[in-house]
């Protein structure tokens, strides 16, 4: 599930609603800034999050059909992991900068703009739904020694 792209939303109903709630308490429990529905089994192109920009604030919500629309500033290679990769941790490079734009649950524009550890969440959550770890954004050394300690857990 993780590595298949996700359908996008036609149906913006009840359903749809429990799925963000359950996204948040799943996330929340977790202790995740961040959680897209293919990482709990659902091949749908939504994601919530919960995390601070560079200047502290905090920013709560959610996405449902995302679209990175733009990504740039400096590149920015700091720690990084992700619920689907339980106690691993990388540094990873991403734009210091990211725009996604999509609806909300009630089928509303959204627009969603981020820098510091906000941006970096919206570049792994809609990466999530195209079928992609940030582990794929790794390169070299740093790529192979992730795959050897993935394989090495009791969970690959």
């Amino acid at each position: 599930m993780l590595r298949t792209p996700t359908d996008e939303v036609v149906d913006f109903d009840e359903s749809l609603a429990t799925l963000i709630e359950d996204m948040f308490a799943s996330m929340y429990a977790a202790e995740g800034v961040g959680l897209a529905a293919n990482q709990i089994g659902v091949g749908l192109s939504v994601f919530v999050y919960d995390c601070s920009d560079a200047s502290g604030a905090n920013h709560v919500g959610h996405v449902v059909n995302p679209v990175l629309v733009s990504a740039g500033g400096e590149v920015d290679a700091d720690y990084e992991g992700c619920l689907s990769i339980p106690g691993l941790h990388y540094d990873t490079e991403r734009a210091s900068y990211a725009a996604v734009e999509g609806v909300d649950r009630h089928g509303a524009p959204v627009r969603v703009v981020g820098d510091g550890q906000l941006a970096r969440c919206l570049q792994h959550e809609t990466d999530h739904l195209h079928g992609l770890l940030f582990v794929d954004r790794l390169r070299g050394r740093a790529k192979r020694k992730a795959m050897r300690e993935v394989l090495a857990t009791d969970w690959a």
